[in-house]
């Protein structure tokens, strides 16, 4: 009996690195329209993938976790059940996008011909020791285009020129009330130097108000939450949200106006949803993993150093 052909995807971790891989799927799908796919990822991004409808298995993992109690039963157990799904089935093609030594070794407990970047291209050149077919993958380029480049290479097209397809959508949320128009402001991100500062939001949440259009506040951690709390104290009819997971607010994402955010995966979130996106810099350079478009309009502002004032955002808002 024929089987439809079947590529294993190991891109573990973070968010915005999980959703750069996403317009691979539909690269290769334009080439290879039977090729069905399972995604490793850690655990807590795993909605990602699940989005996407040619996933047909999400194999989660937690690699941060394991590290952190590899002593534990639990965390053992964890890793043999990891390791037997992985096992489970032939895959006609392993291909690893991340070019790290623990992406290599996850590649490396599953059946099939692993592809992965030289040593040069790895982002941790032992990984390339892994990998069966190595490719020479230029750094210096956007992530989104180094993940295309590669799974060209690694299946045989031609590298495509065409916009990022991220090819996910999010059911609309039938539960939540929500104010309409509105846009999100994903105010929240891993360290302080690339935080917008507090005024500038409600600043711009005002400006917002004033137009109609009320600033929806996600959060994740207590920190987040008495931050989203804060902007919404000076807002008129900000809204913080509940806390919710990722399939959750890209449901809440996909109804938006337009979102704006800092230097976080969700701001990746909201352009893979086709959500008209402002992405705000501080401390780090878009160049290279700034918002990528794909169907919506997306914008980065700022840079190193460089932090854009409300009325640039709101410019660039258009709204």
């Amino acid at each position: 009996m024929h089987t439809m052909p079947r590529t294993l995807i190991v891109k573990t971790s973070s968010l915005g690195d999980v959703i750069h891989n996403l317009p691979i799927l539909a690269d290769i799908h334009a080439h290879y329209p039977d090729m069905r796919f399972d995604w490793v990822v850690e655990d807590s991004f795993a909605d990602i993938p699940a989005l996407h409808p040619a996933v047909d298995a999400v194999i989660p993992v937690a690699m941060r976790r394991w590290r952190r109690r590899w002593w534990a039963p639990s965390s053992w157990r964890e890793i043999m059940a990891a390791r037997r799904r992985l096992r489970e089935r032939q895959y006609d093609l392993v291909l690893d996008t991340q070019g790290l030594l623990k992406s290599a070794l996850i590649a490396s407990q599953s059946h099939g011909v692993r592809h992965g970047q030289d040593a040069v291209s790895a982002r941790e050149p032992l990984a390339a020791l892994f990998y069966q077919q190595k490719y020479a993958v230029p750094r210096g380029q956007h992530a989104v285009t180094r993940n295309r480049q590669m799974a060209a290479l690694a299946l045989g097209y031609a590298i495509p020129d065409t916009p990022a397809d991220y090819g996910i959508a999010a059911p609309a949320l039938p539960d939540m009330q929500l104010p309409s128009p509105y846009v999100v402001g994903l105010h929240a991100t891993s360290r302080a130097s690339k935080l917008w500062p507090l005024e500038h939001w409600t600043a711009l949440g005002q400006q917002l108000s004033a137009r109609g259009v009320r600033l929806l506040l996600p959060w994740g951690s207590a920190s987040e939450h008495q931050r989203a709390l804060a902007i919404a104290a000076a807002v008129p009819q900000a809204v913080v949200l509940p806390h919710m997971g990722l399939a959750q607010l890209a449901s809440v994402l996909t109804g938006a106006k337009a979102a704006v955010g800092v230097d976080t995966g969700l701001v990746h979130l909201a352009v893979a949803l086709g959500v008209p996106t402002v992405a705000i810099y501080t401390d780090t350079d878009p160049a290279l993993t700034g918002v990528c478009a794909g169907l919506g309009r997306a914008v980065n502002l700022g840079g190193v150093g460089q932090v854009p004032d409300p009325a640039a955002v709101l410019d660039a808002l258009k709204i």
